[in-house]
């Protein structure tokens, strides 16, 4: 198993951001009926997404959380030595969106750039390069940024996925401090489920093509997509979440030296209502200590974690606080991570 531990590494504050454009999912009946509308919005949990606008990037709302963030903290750029950027949803194919973020920013032309491409898990791997990066080298302050425009991979006539996915992006500055305890990270994949949560043209195996964009009807319940768009076998996710990710939970736990009494919040990707409601009984934890950001922006792959902790629990992480985090899906690959925050900074979330 990949286990990792840093020490003296951590989290000084963390922004969000998220497009003003509100959908409803009750209202999102174009090409259902309110009836089936109202039983998907019932069985996910999610009431609300945010999409955004045309020619607003998911770079767009890492660059508008991380400005807030620098400015909240007042932190002078020059001392920015990493940026990262997290995302399935880039500005382009190349170049990387980190190296073009670095030039909006204003930092400076030593700074170190550079792109993550994994999916749900992404936040908590990134956390851990970034971490590696920061704890071994000479590197003063790292600029986490995960970004997804996830309403654009997925097809809105196929209502296993049009009613999940939102907009977001999220920044995280990270430095050395000895005021940080340690982090325990859990990393792990499993390539044989690759097809469950996947998009199969537009990449270079399967290039875009007329045929690409064309509407085909996936299955005999009449759910219409394009090979361009990501398709997802809900039940099998639902099995691989309930084979994996417990015993994970269990595993970093230990790993840690800690037990589930110990966390002051658990924080998972928000998949679905029902999955995370789920992962809480089965671990027998107090609702109080599992905040969900769900019903407010359903499911922004990488984001949501981030964004879930912005959104709820602004304001509760003065002090020491240990959370312990758990990203799952796209892959599949899975990461859970305990870390110690220390007066961790949580900015107003910014609306675009």
């Amino acid at each position: 198993m990949a286990f990792l531990t840093f020490d003296q590494v951590g989290i000084r504050g963390i922004a969000a951001a998220v497009p003003a454009n509100r959908i409803i999912n009750r209202e999102y009946t174009e090409f259902f009926s309110a009836a089936d509308v109202a039983d998907i919005v019932d069985k996910t949990g999610i009431e609300e997404r945010r999409f955004a606008p045309d020619g607003m990037c998911a770079s767009d709302l890492c660059q508008a959380a991380a400005e807030r963030l620098i400015a909240d903290l007042g932190i002078d750029k020059s001392e920015i030595d990493l940026l990262v950027f997290v995302s399935q949803t880039p500005d382009y194919r190349m170049p990387a969106t980190a190296v073009l973020l670095q030039d909006r920013l204003g930092l400076s032309k030593q700074t170190m750039a550079f792109d993550l491409s994994l999916g749900c898990s992404a936040f908590v791997y990134a956390l851990s390069v970034v971490y590696a990066l920061v704890q071994n080298g000479t590197i003063r302050k790292a600029l986490l940024l995960d970004g997804e425009t996830r309403s654009r991979a997925y097809y809105p006539k196929d209502r296993r996925v049009a009613f999940l996915f939102g907009d977001g992006g999220v920044a995280a500055l990270i430095e050395k401090n000895e005021k940080f305890g340690k982090s325990y990270f859990s990393l792990n994949s499993d390539g044989s489920r690759g097809d469950l949560i996947k998009i199969k043209s537009g990449g270079y195996r399967f290039p875009s093509s007329e045929e690409s964009v064309q509407e085909k009807v996936l299955d005999e319940y009449g759910n219409i997509s394009t090979d361009e768009h990501g398709t997802m076998n809900g039940a099998e996710v639902f099995n691989f979440v309930l084979e994996e990710i417990p015993g994970d939970l269990k595993n970093i736990m230990a790993y840690a030296g800690i037990s589930k009494e110990d966390p002051d919040f658990f924080v998972f990707h928000q998949a679905n209502a029902f999955m995370n409601g789920y992962l809480a009984k089965k671990m027998k934890l107090p609702s109080e200590k599992v905040p969900s950001s769900i019903h407010e922006f359903g499911n922004t792959s990488s984001v949501s974690i981030p964004l879930t902790i912005v959104s709820q629990l602004q304001g509760k992480l003065e002090g020491s606080k240990k959370l312990l985090l758990c990203g799952f899906g796209v892959g599949m690959s899975w990461a859970s991570a305990v870390m110690d925050l220390q007066d961790c900074k949580v900015s107003d979330l910014v609306e675009l």
